[in-house]
């Protein structure tokens, strides 16, 4: 797959990618391999009981926390429970009001509504464009291979 053909990379996509071209070409295939096994082991089959309710192992059980919220994606192959990510609005309140008064006016933000603000944030839907393990892994083998393309035209 091209990256063209894939969203725009998000800051955290470009952050691994600067990594992974960081490290030595042989490291780099030892990761996304680590990686790629990460992902196949993550994989869990979860059977449907005669209720047709799913059977969740212990193990995951354990990492619901009541109040978690979860993104359902249903196609006709697949069920992706994806967790929403919480904010903690107290922390952010917190440091908020620790920081010193801004001197600079220009800066100043009159009127603004910090709770309406909160609002949208929480109702504001998770990225449907995230991208998974594999087109990570996949972005990192494309940028690597017009990296040695480029490198070997100019040889």
């Amino acid at each position: 797959m091209s990256s063209s053909a894939l969203a725009k990379p998000s800051k955290r996509i470009a952050t691994l990618v600067k990594i992974m071209e960081s490290l030595p070409e042989t490291l780099q295939d030892r990761v996304v391999e680590h990686l790629q096994e990460y992902i196949r082991k993550s994989n869990i089959t979860v059977p449907v009981n005669s209720d047709g309710k799913l059977e969740i192992p212990a193990e995951i059980e354990a990492q619901l926390k009541p109040g978690d919220r979860y993104t359902v994606t249903v196609t006709a192959d697949n069920i992706v429970f994806q967790k929403v990510a919480g904010f903690d609005w107290e922390e952010l309140r917190r440091r908020r009001e620790s920081l010193p008064p801004d001197p600079n006016p220009m800066t100043m933000v009159t009127g603004f509504d910090w709770e309406e603000w909160e609002r949208r944030i929480e109702a504001a839907s998770p990225d449907p464009d995230e991208l998974t393990m594999e087109e990570i892994c996949e972005l990192v083998r494309e940028v690597r291979r017009e990296k040695r393309s480029e490198i070997e035209s100019h040889k």
